[in-house]
């Protein structure tokens, strides 16, 4: 697993270096860093790893192992295809140096997952769950669920900061005391992170019933937090932006933004303040129409994965 994350990444960024080794140590961890920093993927190769090492002593069993939650779908699948796309390439390491066949499977469960594949998770189980809050809640509800989430180890949760402070943060929190109840042995917690202050309020929620003798959290801080350099502007059309847009209002809206596409096509997201399918098409008359795509919860599962995937 080293060898392979030295081909592709070179050199570990400083929130895997620094968490690698508290979520090996096994108790509970929150990772503070900015987005893009590689904290998902300190999470997951650590995991990864136990159980890749567990395959090879032979005692991996067919159960889930790790639960992943996240509050928005598109990061769940793509989480889930990370893992199903990284995990045969570990297996056929694993083969090839050590003589051993191991299977991680990779399941995801979000509202859009169609019953037949609900069931056929239920009857496979897999090492890894990407799952919403919500749907947790409902697994924790069902014979089914419950007895597939009674063998979890690992919960990992990402994007804290945007649950910490309300409803969703409180329904979550019990949640995770239900599946630790639940499961036949101690949930070790892998919480992930934007910058936020006070950190050690984070904590807190984080290792709920996890304290000290002072109050202090029995979790481990991996806070690597700072401030990118940004280069920020803001352009307007010279007619005034209104609630519903005229056409020659939108057209103009368009023509103030700067499409910066850059040398290789990286893609890019822009928030237009017409309506969504009005703005994709001015941006498909601009840049191509094999260049634009849409992605909005009211939109089909069918449509959402496919521009999440494009």
């Amino acid at each position: 697993m080293a060898q392979w994350f030295e081909e592709k990444f070179g050199s570990p960024t400083e929130p895997q270096e620094r968490g690698w080794p508290v979520i090996q140590s096994g108790g509970h961890t929150l990772i503070a860093a900015p987005t893009g920093s590689g904290k998902t993927l300190a999470a997951f190769l650590a995991s990864l790893d136990g159980l890749f090492r567990e395959g090879l002593a032979g005692t991996l069993a067919n159960e889930t192992r790790v639960v992943y939650v996240s509050p928005l779908k598109a990061l769940s699948n793509d989480i889930h295809k990370i893992w199903r796309n990284h995990c045969p390439g570990f297996a056929r390491r694993c083969a090839r140096g050590e003589g051993r066949d191991i299977e991680v499977r990779a399941e995801v469960r979000t509202g859009d997952t169609p019953a037949a594949k609900r069931q056929a998770s239920r009857q496979k189980a897999a090492a890894h769950s990407g799952n919403h809050a919500g749907v947790v809640y409902l697994l924790l509800t069902s014979q089914s669920g419950r007895k597939m989430l009674a063998t979890a180890r690992t919960l990992i949760v990402d994007e804290i900061h945007a649950v910490v402070g309300n409803r969703r943060g409180s329904h979550l929190a019990l949640s995770m005391e239900r599946l630790q109840a639940l499961a036949k042995a101690p949930v070790q917690r892998i919480g992930l992170s934007a910058t936020q202050k006070p950190i050690e309020e984070v904590a807190r929620f984080w290792s709920h019933g996890c304290l000290d003798e002072g109050g202090n959290p029995r979790c481990a801080i991996v806070d690597t937090g700072h401030s990118r350099k940004m280069d920020v502007t803001i352009e307007l059309p010279g007619s005034p932006l209104e609630a519903v847009m005229s056409n020659r209002s939108g057209r103009r809206f368009m023509a103030a933004g700067r499409f910066d596409r850059g040398a290789s096509d990286d893609t890019g997201l822009c928030e237009h303040a017409s309506a969504g399918r009005t703005g994709q098409r001015h941006l498909c008359e601009r840049l191509g129409v094999d260049k634009v795509t849409s992605h909005h919860g009211s939109l089909s599962a069918r449509l959402r994965l496919d521009a999440e995937n494009r």
